[in-house]
């Protein structure tokens, strides 16, 4: 079997059905619960300091320098801790960056050479201290530059979900992708994806391959790699700088530190198929590759939620089934998730291949229905192809000329919209609810590494949704828990050509007072508050 049937194969095994669900654990221990902070014994740490409300900006100023008050900022407004919450005995984390089941599988690695403060070298960070580990220092001479490189541990999320945990993982690299641009874009920097840099190569750049270095406990796989660059950089404005992988670590001139912790001392169940698909899906290829991109014209301005907004993010675990909201705020949701060149879609160098089908339940002046966006031009002639004929692809009465959104058919869909997302009420009680349909097998067969690559575009759609979201004083959920062919067959699909990859959910939030909100790092107040009065 080679890889692309490897990943399809998993796709299909990993499905929720009616009759069962995937393959995960028969019970859960929450008191056992994996850490949910990697750590390193032994590599010397490098304070941070929480000025993101200082640094960021709408980009009116000069962006500031690479330096360690920049790097925090971007790291806290980005993969940086948001809350801690209580309820009773509880206390758990909440992160800018959401994850399944906040169980927060993705790591990140800063790889920085001739920046002021930070040795040349690779750095783990802890965002529970918001600080970098140093792993490693190199004496070799490096060009000067900002790299982040992204890890998954995929059994932070297989000890809930088992086999179904790889998609949640590569869907949680893409929100992190996404959150990484606009933090970078609130500092007025630019972001590229390192597209050639293939898995061998990222491995051995962020030190999971080291065997030495993770004896006896859980392992990363590598996943991204992004560039960080400032403005002033640009030889031509109006054309990026070719991106650039960090050179390889020299043996010679580089000395390692620090040991992995263990998060999960007696783990109940193993899932050999995870380590099958991603192995499958690791990224083979040497050189860059840059597809064309097609951004349909909009009204949308480039905007960028305030500091505030991404720090202040949660997901929603109850909706007011009352709640309107209005047409004009639906329209705007809709029309952030279509690729411009600005944050965060300058980002994905891809044509689009995820394409959202809405449940509308309670949008004043929209009248409830099916709904489809079609994010490529190119792409519509193949959904209409593949889904029912009996669909309608009409324009919503007052749906902007620009906006590729077509009511696929009329009327009230809240239970299907429940049935479909494993009986949650939030799928219904919401204004609307959506599945993200990937254009799948030819791209998965193309390369089997784009099975990732498209978890971390719908990715990308979610965290989208979750800021534009609370902008309009709203709120987003992620759902990972859905009936993935109940919800193909209710539009007509056939085979694997197209499949829904993430469903989401938004509307009025009802807050639990019950929970208490505390500080995300209450010992750094001070010395925040002294730097941002």
């Amino acid at each position: 079997m080679n890889a692309a049937d490897i990943a399809i194969e998993y796709h299909e095994r990993t499905k929720h059905r009616p009759e069962r669900y995937a393959a995960g654990p028969e019970t859960l221990d929450w008191t056992s619960q994996p850490d949910p902070f990697r750590a390193f014994a032994g590599s010397p740490t490098v304070r941070l300091p929480l000025c993101a409300g200082r640094l960021a900006h709408d980009g009116a100023d000069t962006p500031p320098a690479f330096s360690l008050d920049s790097i925090g900022a971007l790291l806290q407004l980005s993969l940086g801790l948001s809350a801690w919450k209580e309820y009773g005995p509880d206390r758990w984390a909440l992160r800018c960056n959401p994850s399944s089941g906040n169980l927060h599988p993705t790591e990140a690695y800063v790889i920085a050479h001739g920046i002021a403060g930070l040795d040349a070298g690779l750095y783990h960070y802890a965002s529970r201290s918001h600080a970098l580990e140093q792993r490693c220092t190199s004496a070799a001479a490096h060009p000067p530059g900002l790299w982040i490189g992204l890890s998954s541990i995929h059994w932070r999320e297989a000890w809930k979900y088992g086999e179904r945990a790889f998609r949640y993982c590569q869907l949680d690299v893409g929100h992190a992708l996404a959150a990484l641009r606009y933090a970078a874009g609130l500092l007025g920097w630019e972001v590229r994806l390192v597209a050639g840099c293939n898995s061998r190569r990222l491995a051995a750049l962020l030190g999971t391959a080291r065997d030495q270095d993770y004896v006896g406990v859980e392992r990363e796989e590598p996943d991204l790699l992004v560039q960080l660059t400032r403005p002033a950089q640009l030889v031509d404005p109006a054309q990026p700088q070719a991106v650039a992988e960090p050179a390889p670590w020299d043996a010679t001139n580089t000395q390692w530190s620090g040991q992995a912790n263990i998060l999960d001392p007696h783990p109940m169940y193993h899932w050999p198929v995870i380590d099958e698909v991603a192995s499958a899906t690791e990224s083979r290829q040497d050189e860059a590759t840059a597809p064309p991109r097609d951004y349909p014209p909009g009204s949308a301005a480039t905007h960028l939620p305030a500091p505030e907004v991404i720090m202040g993010r949660r997901s929603a675990q109850r909706f007011d089934p009352q709640f309107e909201m209005a047409a004009a705020d639906f329209y705007h949701l809709v029309d952030s998730l279509l690729p411009r060149p600005q944050a965060p879609w300058d980002i994905w160098d891809y044509a689009p291949a995820i394409h959202p089908v809405f449940f509308v339940h309670r949008v004043d002046g929209v009248a409830p229905g099916l709904y489809i966006l079609v994010r490529e031009a190119a792409a519509e002639s193949r959904l209409r192809q593949a889904l029912s004929d009996e669909f309608e692809w009409q324009k919503a009465e007052g749906c902007p000329d620009s906006l590729p959104l077509y009511r696929l058919q009329a009327g009230k869909w809240q239970k299907v919209a429940r049935a479909v997302s494993c009986a949650q009420s939030i799928a219904a009680d919401s204004c609307f609810s959506l599945g993200m349909l990937a254009e799948f097998e030819a791209k998965v067969q193309e390369d089997a590494w784009r099975y990732r690559q498209l978890h971390w575009e719908a990715g990308l759609l979610g965290h989208v949704l979750y800021l534009e979201a609370e902008t309009l004083a709203l709120r987003g959920t992620g759902i990972g828990c859905f009936l993935d062919d109940a919800f193909h067959e209710l539009l007509g699909l056939q085979g694997k050509r197209f499949q829904s990859l993430y469903h989401f959910t938004v509307g009025r939030a009802l807050t639990d007072t019950r929970i208490t909100t505390l500080p995300p790092y209450p010992d750094r107040i001070t010395d925040d508050m002294e730097k941002n009065p």
